[in-house]
């Protein structure tokens, strides 16, 4: 029979066992530390690859809320332009209300020049809320680009009032919206676009009626060529010519019942050459149409005689508009003048207001872009949040869990250990 013996060094022993409770007291430490965190990548030593998909879905976030704070500056701004359009339509419609008064036939040269007075304060409020600007000293419609006022005016004729300003539009994106509208669109008019003139005659004896209907475009091709020279032989100042046309002759007694009359029409700037005169024969008391202005028409309704005239300006701004029935209503003589003055105003202030609705569903539109664009970012920042939550965030059941049993395994490490170490050969030599 043979007998193995083995020697155990105990210092060996002891050495190996101190290591593995440090092992264990150091497993117990991270795990307590990941609870008292809520992370299981409390470093990125931890798990290299989890922190740097947390780390990028951060970022994302933050840039998100970034997005999210610019879009908030957007949409207030937009929405103080979208109010401000709404205060601009009541003080028109406020106008057109007074303008329609003006019309009354009992109506004296000084009432006339009353009703004027309060136009004027109208006037003044409209051109101070275009040049309206927001809580950061931003003009609300600045379109592309303008000085702290973009409108300017009035100066002197023919610019009148100027868009100080890069006209246009900006587009939103996948994160923004515009912080300005497109005041030029707004309150500036193109003659080709708008058709916006004014018709004024001249002075009419009493016993008299000539009046005229709005000027329209029937030749959109001659009107847009016509407006072209127009800007260029004006330094860009006028985008059409105005026309004065006079009456030479008028027959009435030739032909009964039919009158014969002759008129002139003068050009200025002078860009489509000489207009020759033309002479046109109609029923007594009828409309006469007059069509040999380049690219436009105009209707005159009532008894002209030799030496009447009717002016014919292109209006390039609302302001101008409202500047054209405050001087035409003030200045009326009689009721053909004020008569005159009120329908060329109606007609001018309804496609002002048109444009100036345009523009405010626009602000709408953009608005609803900005909720569109708010609710897919928070979208996102929920799925970015659950992406950083799945790479670094702890599982506090399954943390506990760990927790209790390295806790366990590091106690009874420690009870064998403290058992053992008691044991010695010199424990029982006497």
């Amino acid at each position: 029979m043979t007998t193995s013996f083995s020697r155990l060094g105990s210092a060996n022993t002891y050495d190996n066992a101190l290591r593995n409770i440090s092992n264990r007291q150091s497993a117990l430490s991270s795990l307590q530390e990941n609870l008292t965190s809520g992370k299981k990548v409390v470093r990125a030593s931890d798990d290299p690859t989890s922190a740097a998909q947390a780390e990028r879905a951060l970022n994302r976030i933050s840039r998100i809320q970034t997005d999210q704070r610019a879009l908030e500056s957007q949409r207030n701004s937009i929405v103080m332009a979208e109010s401000t359009l709404g205060d601009v339509t009541n003080a028109l419609q406020n106008f057109r209300e007074l303008v329609v008064t003006a019309g009354n036939g009992t109506l004296t040269a000084a009432d006339r020049k009353t009703i004027a007075l309060q136009l004027t304060g109208l006037r003044d409020q409209v051109f101070a809320l275009a040049n309206s600007k927001d809580t950061n000293g931003r003009p609300l419609f600045s379109a592309l680009g303008s000085a702290l006022a973009p409108f300017v005016g009035p100066t002197a004729p023919p610019q009148d009032y100027t868009f100080n300003g890069l006209p246009g539009q900006s587009a939103s994106n996948e994160v923004a919206i515009p912080f300005t509208l497109d005041g030029d669109s707004a309150f500036m008019h193109q003659a080709t676009r708008d058709a916006v003139f004014n018709a004024t005659v001249g002075s009419i004896s009493a016993g008299r009626q000539l009046s005229t209907d709005s000027v329209v475009i029937t030749n959109p091709g001659v009107a847009a060529s016509t407006a072209q020279l127009a800007f260029a032989a004006s330094g860009g100042l006028q985008d059409y010519p105005s026309y004065t046309i006079a009456f030479t002759a008028v027959d009435t007694t030739t032909t009964p019942g039919t009158t014969t009359a002759t008129y002139s029409i003068t050009e200025n700037p002078a860009v489509s050459g000489a207009i020759a005169p033309v002479t046109v024969s109609y029923p007594t008391n009828k409309s006469i149409a007059v069509t040999a202005m380049p690219g436009l028409s105009l209707t005159i309704t009532g008894t002209p005689a030799v030496g009447d005239t009717v002016t014919v300006e292109p209006s390039p701004s609302i302001f101008s508009v409202l500047d054209n029935a405050i001087r035409d209503i003030g200045s009326a003589a009689n009721g053909n003048a004020a008569t005159q003055a009120v329908s060329q105003a109606l007609g001018n202030i309804d496609i002002g207001m048109g444009r100036v609705s345009a523009i405010r569903g626009q602000a709408g539109d953009l608005l609803n872009r900005a909720d569109s664009i708010s609710a897919n970012q928070d979208k996102r920042s929920i799925q970015l949040e659950a992406d950083r939550s799945r790479a670094e965030d702890l599982d506090m059941v399954k943390g506990i869990s760990d927790f209790q049993k390295e806790q366990t395994g590091y106690q009874a490490a420690l009870q064998s250990y403290a058992q053992v170490q008691k044991l010695s050969l010199f424990n029982y030599i006497s």
